[in-house]
């Protein structure tokens, strides 16, 4: 009986002390939440938390992430505010503007005209395995917008004066409260904004007034917040300004020694030479038991997108009970982090984005207690400020020691935050398809959630992030230089937002703001932070030179010089040859960092932003009421007769579907002007950014990308300027251009020029021979003399051919000296024969090569193949070039590539249709 019982024993022993050894560290994501607000609840967080709590008002089922507005809209409370006029049938947070649209009698709580000026309620349960009795728990918030308190099984855990602001993110230890085996409870109280704002006048007429970006008094300011949400002139107010939890809510599970906030900072210390790389890694590790540990931290790097060896090391370290201790490693006290051979990592067109990935792991005993798994890139970034005699400062920045001539655009958040992985995913590989190299996120929306840096760390996006500050709302042009309120809780944000993104390699500078300055307290903690916390990356005072930085403040770091970029614009449509001017004439087009046009979506875009898309013939064609609503900004001299230059060019339009095509050779040349200007000073000019590359609703302007993910022609020319090596003509003095925008020499090339007129009947021709060293501008010949006195519309196609004869660069241009190009309208019809030369079953996608082939005498113009399914468009689709043109019996070989679910693969096609050629369909199947 004794030897049963101790045999027993020892089983129990075995099997207790396996169970230890197997546990691993989890993370669960808690996604189901009911939600309600605190008007139409009583009871209190310790009674909400309760794990059978149950209550007779009815709750909302919402995944979250979701913000307030974002749940009730999924529950059919609200209408959808991206469509048509809906966000006119939703209350507004501010009472008085509440007041002015009547909006009180679309709340949703009985007798209650603003349902957002008290906290909302989510709560849920979860449950824990018995057998992770006794372990360490952590509950996560990634972000909250914009107070909140928490309660876990009727004990309060945080209240809103420790929780405050959209951007910090917060970890509780919960382990004394979660009950193992059993269901427990969570309930968190989300607070408004501290001040929520006026809106601006809505913009209910198709040319309204000028919008007040910010609102009237920009006093959205006083929050740390997305300061967008009380209304921009690119999106409407978003009713509840946000509140929520917007980012994932974590449940951690681990042993009581847990790693805290690593850093990795890898350095090329012999530049030039990039053969060797050093690495430090900084860490702590708290210990949460009541006893000391002594373990060991194993360490193991390794390649993540390519083939190569494993760097493993291991560290013994003793952990005293109830402290904290620090790690510094680096390649001075652990020789592993001397890394030879490095393959390093490279933005968009300048190699590839080579990643690692390092995994950090603490066992004590043979048992894993915490372990945690990120991806890095070994590469440097650095600034430098260029004095330009006669000029303005120009800021010009670099990778692994090479200058970048900084191409791309600002990105700014959905309006209701609904954004996930799969968009993400979707809208960077589109900027990184578009040639761009840098994405902006502007300083008055939001620091986007991890997955977003994940995504351009693989896709080779440089990153430049704003802090939450803009002009308009911190007393630069308005609101007041005291804002936000309460300095403490910017302080909080900016320290956790620079600790939760300083490893991606993509996060290339950190900016104050946009267009403005905070107060200097709190400008000056933030550039410390900036310092002490990351280092590795410059930080410049804000996203615009004309925001001069009062005296006696700090610049930028580490040069303590000023910024060297320029906003301002010009935001309207140019025509390409004014682009030029400004390129040439250097000044603030030393570094624009903001600029752009108003960019008309396509027309299948304009009739799903567009429900009631009927020409009102008593306004500006094609303009109505809803358009006006969602272009929020037609007034101030914003499309500066966009339209109205497009009929003085092209020819007064006769359909929806005309006028569209029409506004796209618009957007064409004037990307092709913008990035085309930049490029022919590719070594003078430090960088080039629209204002913007994408939309936060159905959105009429400014982007090169819609709401619905279809990018218009002006995509396709920037596509096509920003390409590594490129061949374009200037429209000034009409030299044909050859720009390599690589670190590589590119010898024994040929550029082809032809220029036809509108009859397609060729009128010269001439080739020449060039060769290019890296980072080079080679203007080889002229085309003024056939051009300067060339009569109606005439079209110049280019060719740049390697040294085998093929062809690396097209593009075309159509011209006419006195801008009249109403011609076109009656040049000759054709047709192109498009032959599907492969299919590539990809990782995630499809990819087809496809060839378009002008076997006519007709050039064939502005040719737009779509890839379609069961007769709609496919969005996202990736296109190596779209909206090209073809001199007769000339071909083009492309790429298409796209997510294609099996359900949709019967009925996929290439639909090409274009100016003047006949609409045609090839089966994929």
């Amino acid at each position: 009986m004794k030897f049963i019982v101790s045999l027993s024993f020892l089983l129990l022993a075995v099997m207790q002390f396996s169970n230890a050894q197997n546990k691993s560290v989890k993370q669960e994501k808690l996604v189901k939440f009911e939600l309600q607000s605190s008007e139409l609840i009583d009871d209190s967080g310790d009674q909400l938390s309760s794990a059978d709590y149950h209550s007779n008002v009815y709750w909302f089922p919402v995944n979250v992430p979701s913000t307030v507005l974002t749940g009730l809209v999924a529950n059919r409370v609200y209408p959808d505010p991206y469509s048509g006029m809906n966000n006119m049938l939703i209350p507004d947070a501010s009472d008085e503007f509440n007041k002015q649209y009547n909006l009180e009698q679309y709340s949703h709580i009985p007798n209650v005209g603003n349902p957002w000026k008290k906290p909302y309620w989510y709560r849920t349960t979860f449950k824990v395995p018995a057998t992770d009795q006794g372990r360490h728990f952590q509950l996560i918030f990634k972000g909250i917008n914009y107070r909140a308190a928490v309660w876990v099984n009727g004990k309060q855990i945080a209240d809103s004066t420790q929780m405050a602001g959209m951007f910090a993110e917060y970890s509780f230890d919960i382990s004394k409260l979660v009950q193992a085996g059993k269901e427990n409870g969570l309930a968190v109280k989300i607070y408004p904004l501290d001040v929520p704002g006026l809106p601006d006048t809505e913009q209910l007429k198709a040319m309204g007034d000028f919008f007040l970006n910010g609102g009237p008094t920009g006093d959205i300011g006083k929050n740390v917040t997305m300061l967008c949400s009380v209304g921009w002139d690119w999106m409407p107010p978003v009713r509840d300004r946000n509140i929520g939890i917007w980012q994932p809510v974590i449940l951690r599970t681990s042993g009581d020694i847990t790693l805290k906030q690593p850093q990795l900072i890898t350095e090329l210390p012999n530049l030039p030479d990039t053969s060797v790389a050093k690495l430090s890694l900084k860490l702590a590790l708290a210990n949460h038991g009541s006893g000391s540990s002594k373990g060991t931290l194993k360490v193991d790097i390794r390649p993540e997108n390519f083939a190569g060896p494993a760097v493993q090391f291991t560290k013994d370290l003793t952990i005293e009970a109830g402290s904290s201790t620090n790690v510094d490693l680096n390649a001075a006290n652990t020789a592993q982090l001397n890394m030879k051979q490095p393959h390093l990592w490279w933005p968009v067109g300048y190699g590839k984005a080579n990643l690692y990935r390092i995994q950090l792991k603490y066992e004590a005993n043979g048992v894993l207690s915490d372990d945690t798994t990120f991806v890095f890139g070994i590469r440097t970034v650095s600034s430098k400020a260029v004095e330009v005699p006669g000029k303005m400062l120009r800021r010009d920045f670099y990778v692994n020691g090479n200058r970048i001539q900084l191409v791309g655009g600002a990105w700014v958040p959905d309006m209701m935050l609904n954004r996930d992985s799969l968009r993400y995913d979707a809208e960077l590989k589109l900027c990184r398809n578009a040639n761009i190299n840098l994405v902006r996120i502007w300083g008055g929306g939001i620091t986007p959630p991890d997955v977003f840096f994940d995504l351009a760390d693989r896709n080779g996006l440089l990153i430049w992030s704003d802090f939450w500050v803009t002009g308009d709302t911190h007393g630069e042009f308005k609101g007041s230089l005291d804002n936000p309120t309460e300095g403490n809780v910017f302080v909080n944000n900016v320290v956790s937002t620079i600790k939760r993104i300083r490893n991606h390699p993509s996060l290339l500078v950190w900016t104050g703001g946009n267009e403005g300055h905070i107060r200097k307290d709190l400008f000056d903690i933030m550039r410390d932070k900036v310092i002490t916390l990351d280092g590795t990356r410059p930080f410049i005072p804000s996203s615009s030179g004309f925001a001069k930085l009062p005296a006696g403040w700090n610049g930028s770091w580490p040069d303590n010089l000023a910024s060297g970029v320029y906003s301002g614009g010009p935001y309207t449509w140019q025509d390409s040859k004014q682009y030029y001017r400004l390129a040439d004439d250097a000044k603030d087009w030393v570094f624009k960092d903001e600029t752009g046009i108003p960019s008309q979506p396509t027309y299948n875009s304009l009739k799903k932003i567009i429900p009631n898309l009927v020409w009102d013939k008593t306004l500006p064609f094609p303009l109505n009421n809803t358009w006006g609503y969602h272009d929020a900004a037609t007034g101030n001299g914003k499309y500066d007769k966009y339209y109205e230059t497009m009929v003085e060019r092209y020819g007064a339009p006769t359909s929806m579907e005309d006028f569209s095509t029409k506004m796209q050779l618009m957007n064409a040349t004037g990307y092709q002007g913008i990035f085309e200007s930049a490029g022919h000073k590719l070594n003078e000019i430090g960088g080039v950014m629209l204002w913007k590359i994408n939309a936060a609703f159905p959105s009429v302007i400014w982007q090169i990308y819609d709401w619905y993910l279809s990018p218009n022609a002006g995509y396709y020319f920037e596509q096509n300027a920003c390409e590594p090596v490129h061949v374009q003509l200037n429209s000034l003095d009409y030299n044909v251009t050859v720009i390599n925008r690589t670190y590589h020499a590119n010898s024994n090339l040929t550029v082809q020029a032809d220029v036809f007129g509108i009859d397609s009947k060729l009128i010269y021709h001439q080739e020449e021979k060039v060769s290019l060293s890296a980072t080079d501008v080679k203007e080889p010949f002229s085309l003024s003399k056939v051009l300067t006195d060339a009569k109606g519309v005439n079209f110049v196609v280019l060719n740049l051919k390697d040294a085998s004869g093929k062809v690396i660069s097209h593009n075309t241009y159509w011209l006419a000296a006195d801008n009249n190009y109403k011609a076109l309208n009656t040049m000759s019809k054709t047709q192109l024969q498009a032959t599907v030369l492969k299919s590539e079953q990809l990782k995630t996608e499809t990819k087809w090569t496809v060839k378009f082939t002008n076997n006519s005498k007709v050039l064939a113009f502005f040719v737009n193949p779509q890839l379609m399914s069961n007769g709609e468009e496919v969005l996202p689709a990736f296109w190596s070039a779209n909206y090209f043109s073809l001199a007769p019996g000339e071909s083009i070989t492309l790429t298409v590539s796209a997510s294609i679910s099996k359900t949709k693969n019967a009925g996929l096609e290439i639909l090409t249709e274009g100016w003047n050629i006949e609409r045609q369909t090839v089966r994929l199947q």
